[in-house]
């Protein structure tokens, strides 16, 4: 293939010195053309001294490796790959053993007894314990630690968390408790039936106490500064690192599980630039944004992978008077062509949200019927409707214009759409000024941590297979809501599921369509799209798994493709 520029040829050029230098290949030809010795091929696939290597893009910098802290997809992610729970997700996305052989249940559902093998070490050889869990999710809940995600998943859920997480009392009540090094025995608030997924989840990974009292402040933000315990340990990586690698551990329980010797990871922002490295054999899988699909889209190398991720905008009824009122909120979540936005903008298989819950996610308990289905649309692309509700927003604010800031993400993908739905909503509704803040991912993360934006284009991925993970995100106290929506009736609609509701299905799921329907006659939040993922993905990768919830990726079973 010809590059375009004589820049991207260089960049090209270092980083298949780089990569040649990590597998073993040979760094002598950096020009792009394909290479057609077999000896050449067989040593960049197997890397030196037979080693087997991936090499993959990443679209943003890892924003932390801190289970406690992490909240975000790229995270989780690496997490998932260095550090093992109670259980992990298998090909079929069922629980498989981790650190756990296996557990048993009380009658009544609230007493989950875990027993743990003897044979998981730490990276340092330190045995992972019962004590390791009960540490982390301490720490996770602790108000000291400032978790996000802590009191999200276990409030309501582990016993006592939530008065822990509010202060009201001591990080030793939290219903998790060592009965010895290999038996962890946890209380439940109230019978969780989706509360196995739960333990596969990043912010139930154990950590080790004495490792991370010991680093301090400097705790995961370099690869020196963590611990593995599971197939994989970060290699070469510091919190502002563009590149990384995850190496096997041989140190893991299952190593003989792990067939990759080495992964690596490259920070590619430009979709251009990704498919050139995928085109010059740099590396094995890279996303397609819509004027790429065009062109690849019947290339061999071709995926279109349907997600459960649903994105959306927040709007902040706090820091913008406009957003404060329904009238207005109705008339943005109604003024821009989502057809439009997904078959022209997007061109990736993406397609259009009306609601928060995915399609293809989760059945009703009686029926199996789709919930999105039964559902049905909340909010759709309707220009008349959406300028009557923006005329009588206006009036009630006694003002004929608005300016409203839109916080977003700086990918070349995020970028595109913004400019399109920020041109939708002036053509659409008269006197609306939308000033786009484009950052990178980490800078918006903390910026929506602190409700410091008005509106921000955000998406939230299932973290387990139940409604309660998206509905519960807008609770009033939810340590994801950030921006001001209150609504009793909501509120009790959602916390009932957990609690009242908890061993009754049927009801608990018409709680989450009449939760979502008040959801939207609030004008809470403005649905965009369910997203599906474009990319080229070389011959070579085998058994990375894709799952609906949790950690986008599992890399544990990866493997070369010799063929």
């Amino acid at each position: 293939m010809k590059l375009r520029q004589w820049g991207l040829l260089i960049v090209i050029g270092l980083m298949l010195v780089v990569m040649a230098a990590c597998s073993g290949g040979d760094a002598s030809d950096t020009s792009g053309e394909a290479n057609t010795d077999a000896s050449a091929d067989a040593e960049e696939t197997s890397g030196e001294d037979g080693e087997k290597v991936l090499n993959f893009t990443n679209p943003e910098n890892i924003p932390t490796m801190d289970s406690s802290l992490a909240t975000d997809e790229s995270s989780f992610v690496y997490l998932a790959a260095t550090t093992e729970g109670l259980y992990r997700l298998d090909a079929e996305t069922q629980t498989s053993p981790g650190i756990a052989e296996d557990h048993e249940e009380s009658d009544d559902g609230l007493t989950w007894t875990f027993n743990l093998r003897d044979d998981a070490k730490w990276q340092n050889g330190d045995p992972v314990t019962a004590h390791d869990f009960v540490y982390a999710w301490q720490r996770a809940v602790d108000p000291d630690t400032g978790s996000e995600y802590g009191p999200y998943m276990m409030n309501g859920v582990i016993k006592n968390a939530e008065a822990i997480s509010k202060g009201d009392k001591p990080v030793e009540d939290l219903g998790a408790t060592a009965e010895d090094d290999y038996t962890l025995v946890v209380e439940l608030e109230n019978p969780t039936p989706y509360f196995e997924t739960l333990t596969t989840f990043g912010t139930f990974f154990p950590l080790n106490e004495d490792f991370v009292e010991e680093q301090g402040d400097d705790y995961a933000i370099s690869a020196e500064n963590l611990l593995a315990n599971g197939p994989y340990k970060m290699a070469n990586w510091e919190s502002t690192s563009d590149s990384w690698e995850l190496e096997k551990n041989e140190d893991y329980w299952d190593a003989d599980e792990v067939k990759m010797d080495k992964l690596t990871f490259e920070v590619v922002k430009d979709p251009q630039t990704a498919v050139d490295l995928y085109e010059s054999g740099v590396v094995d899988r890279v996303d397609l944004t819509s004027d790429l699909v065009d062109e690849f889209s019947t290339n061999d190398d071709y995926v279109a992978t349907p997600d459960t991720f649903v994105h959306y905008i927040k709007l902040n009824q706090t820091n913008n008077e406009a957003l404060a009122n329904e009238n207005v909120r109705k008339a943005i979540s109604r003024a821009f062509d989502k057809e439009a936005m997904v078959n022209e903008v997007l061109n990736n298989g993406s397609f259009v949200a009306n609601g928060i819950i995915p399609a293809d996610f989760t059945p009703m308990p009686d029926t199996e019927e789709d919930f999105r289905e039964v559902s049905g649309d909340h909010v759709l692309y309707d220009v008349d409707e959406a300028q009557e509700y923006w005329e009588k927003g206006l009036e009630e604010l006694g003002t004929d214009s608005v300016e409203i800031e839109l916080l977003t993400d700086d990918d070349e993908t995020t970028k595109t759409m913004v400019e399109y739905l920020a041109n939708q909503f002036s053509s659409n509704l008269p006197g609306l000024t939308i000033d786009l803040k484009k950052v990178p991912k980490e800078q918006r993360l903390d910026l929506d941590d602190s409700a410091d934006f008005e509106m921000q284009v955000t998406r939230w991925g299932p973290d387990f297979l139940d409604p309660f993970t998206f509905m519960n995100l807008f609770t009033t106290d939810s340590g994801n809501n950030h921006m001001d929506y209150s609504n009793p009736e909501y509120d009790k609609l959602v916390k009932d599921t957990a609690s009242d509701l908890a061993t009754d299905n049927p009801a608990r799921y018409e709680n989450f369509l009449e939760a979502e329907k008040v959801l939207f006659e609030d004008g809470a939040i403005a649905p965009l799209y369910q997203a599906s993922r474009a990319q080229l993905i070389s011959p070579r990768v085998e058994d990375v798994h894709v799952n609906p919830f949790g950690a986008t990726y599992e890399y544990k079973w990866a493997d070369v493709n010799e063929e």
